[in-house]
C-alpha cells in the first residue's frame, strides 16, 4: 500500500486528489509542519527537502508534487497521455508550467501578501503580478480548451487545481470573477466526489490551527528567533 505523507496546503491536495480519483489504496501520513514535524530525521530521510507532499510506493520514495503526479499516472496509466502519445509533450510542458511557476509564485505571493509584514511593497508587487500573470495565461487555455490539455481531465488540471481552489486567498478577493475560465474549471473539478474527499482528508488529523510563534518558526525558519 502507497504510503502518502500530507498536510492541508496546495500541493498535498492535488495528489490527494489523483490518490481519490484513481482507486488506488493508501495509507495518510499526516505531517504537521506548524509543529516541525517536517524536520524529524524519519521524514527528512525520505525527503532531504522536508516539505511534503511525499509517498512511498513499496519502498521507493518520491518527493514532489508534480514528480508524485506523473509517477501515478504512469503507474496506473490513469489521467495522463502515455508515453509516445502525440498529446504526452503537451502534457509535459503544462505540467512543468504549474511546477517551476504557478506553485512558486503563488506561494511566493502569498507569503509576502499575508505573511511577511510591512515594508515588503516591492517583493508583493514582483510576487503578486507574477501570480496574476499565470493565472491569465492559464485563463486564456481554458477560453479555448474545457481542461488544460483539452477534452481530457488529466493531472495536468489536478496540478493547477491544488493552487487556483485558493484563488482568492492568493491574488485577492475578486480573483474568481477576473479569471472566469479558471473558476470554471475549479468548480467542475471541486464538485467531483473524489476532490471532496481530498479536501476533508485533513479533517481526520488534529492539525495545529493556531499561527502562534512555533508555528511561524517552523514555517519560516529563515525568520530569526
Amino acid at each position: 500500500m502507497i504510503k502518502f505523507w500530507f498536510n492541508a496546503s496546495p500541493n498535498p491536495t492535488k495528489v490527494a486528489l489523483f490518490l481519490e480519483e484513481s482507486g488506488l489504496a493508501y495509507e495518510p501520513m499526516p505531517v504537521d509542519t506548524r509543529k516541525g514535524e517536517q524536520f524529524a530525521p524519519e521524514f527528512v530521510n525520505i525527503n532531504p527537502n522536508s516539505k511534503v507532499p511525499v509517498i512511498v510506493d513499496g519502498d521507493l520514495p518520491i518527493f514532489d508534487s508534480n514528480a508524485i503526479l506523473l509517477y501515478l499516472a504512469d503507474k496506473t496509466g490513469q489521467f495522463a497521455p502515455a508515453v509516445g502519445d502525440a498529446k504526452r509533450g503537451e502534457l509535459l510542458s503544462w505540467l512543468m508550467f504549474v511546477a517551476t511557476g504557478i506553485g512558486p509564485y503563488c506561494g511566493q505571493a502569498v507569503h509576502f501578501r499575508h505573511f511577511a509584514g510591512e515594508g515588503q511593497d516591492y517583493a508583493r508587487q514582483r510576487y503578486d503580478f507574477e501570480a496574476h500573470r499565470h493565472f491569465r495565461i492559464m485563463d486564456d487555455r481554458l477560453a479555448t480548451h474545457t481542461h488544460l490539455l483539452g477534452d481530457d481531465y488529466s493531472i495536468v488540471d489536478m496540478a493547477f487545481w491544488g493552487w487556483a481552489r485558493m484563488a482568492i486567498f492568493i491574488l485577492g478577493n475578486d480573483a474568481r470573477e477576473h479569471y472566469p475560465n479558471v473558476t470554471r474549471l475549479v468548480d467542475a473539478i471541486s464538485a467531483r466526489p473524489a476532490a471532496a474527499r481530498a479536501i476533508s482528508l485533513k479533517d481526520r488529523f488534529p492539525f495545529k490551527s493556531e499561527f502562534d510563534a512555533e508555528a511561524r518558526r517552523n514555517m519560516f525558519r529563515h525568520v530569526p528567533a
